[in-house]
């Protein structure tokens, strides 16, 4: 899943994707697109920003997971070592994820739209 950081840049690009432009401020400085749009209003990126915000809130759960699994040929070497050991059922790769899910549990709320 992308999950995009939220920000004025970042909703600008999503609200017009092949725009270029430059801002200061809260005026566009610049403004070019082959679509021949206008640029989106201050209150179009204000209500994105908050959406955005939103949307990155619900799943940063799965944001920090990835990051506190580490890298996946370091979870393999762990997997490894405990097929040999015969301990899947709870050796130290399933302790690793199951500390991960319990520090970062999944919101029990519907994703937003």
């Amino acid at each position: 899943m992308n999950i995009r950081v939220p920000g004025v840049d970042t909703a600008i690009k999503y609200l017009r994707p092949d725009a270029k432009w430059d801002l200061y401020n809260q005026t566009f400085t610049r403004w070019d697109c082959p679509h021949n749009s206008q640029p989106p209003s201050w209150q179009e990126i204000q209500e994105r920003v908050e959406k955005d915000t939103e949307i990155y809130n619900y799943y940063r759960y799965m944001i920090d997971r990835e990051r506190e699994y580490g890298d996946w040929r370091d979870q393999l070497n762990l997997l490894f070592d405990d097929i040999k050991s015969g301990n899947l059922e709870s050796g130290k790769w399933v302790q690793m994820v199951e500390s991960v899910k319990k520090r970062y549990p999944k919101p029990e709320t519907e994703p937003p739209n």
